[in-house]
């Protein structure tokens, strides 16, 4: 298993979020998890993510457990084996396409030459080599995502953790962006943990986790 979330607890003051849940996913595989708002998802997310910390249970990732890590390791390891795409693509608008896509890179000291190239390399896979140089304003909202997408990527990570990805996009980039994501595990062998309210995502996924009021169901 590439991830292993053993019991893992949650609460923010008197609620609590995540009663004792347990999931554990193989490499290569796209697992959707579903349910209504409040049941515990994204929490869920952020927290096998390492954005947050459990109050109880046990997180490993490629064998290593990493719950109780030091927020400074913890932050080198994320960065490198986890890749994260959200609602909103959190593109930094003063920088163009490539550059927010090598971002990772940089903080994770790769040279300005390699990076370059795996960024290109990466963009041109998502179909955006014609827009290396435009700034996120200049981009549709699907190709804001994909280059979200190829950002992700850019460190080889381990895991995809999408929150709500295609929530922001119409019908036709949604589908798109799904699409990709299936293209991207049997192109490169990527796992994906994606928390959707997207029927038609879901679906297509290899497994389907439905969460209610902080437990699996």
């Amino acid at each position: 298993m590439i991830l292993e979330a053993t019991d893992i607890r949650k609460r923010y003051g008197t609620l609590e979020v995540l009663k004792g849940v347990s999931l554990a996913v193989k490499k290569g595989e796209i697992v959707s998890l579903v349910g209504p708002s409040g049941a515990g998802k994204s929490t869920l997310l952020h927290i096998m993510g390492t954005l947050d910390k459990p109050d109880a249970g046990k997180i490993m990732i490629e064998g290593k457990e990493i719950s109780m890590q030091s927020e400074k390791k913890l932050s080198a390891f994320r960065n490198k084996s986890i890749g994260f795409i959200f609602q909103f693509h959190h593109l930094l608008p003063e920088f163009t396409a490539l550059e927010n896509v090598c971002i990772p890179a940089f903080i994770a000291g790769t040279n300005k030459k390699q990076a370059t190239q795996k960024a290109t390399e990466l963009l041109d896979l998502l179909k955006l080599s014609h827009r290396l140089n435009h700034k996120p304003t200049e981009l549709s909202g699907g190709e804001q995502q994909r280059v979200a997408v190829a950002r992700a990527l850019m460190n080889n990570p381990a895991l995809i953790m999408a929150d709500e990805p295609s929530g922001n996009l119409d019908t036709n980039n949604a589908r798109d962006l799904h699409k990709l994501f299936f293209e991207l595990r049997d192109k490169l062998n990527q796992t994906f943990v994606i928390v959707t309210h997207n029927e038609e995502l879901a679906n297509m996924a290899d497994r389907t986790v439905h969460m209610k009021d902080g437990m699996m169901v």
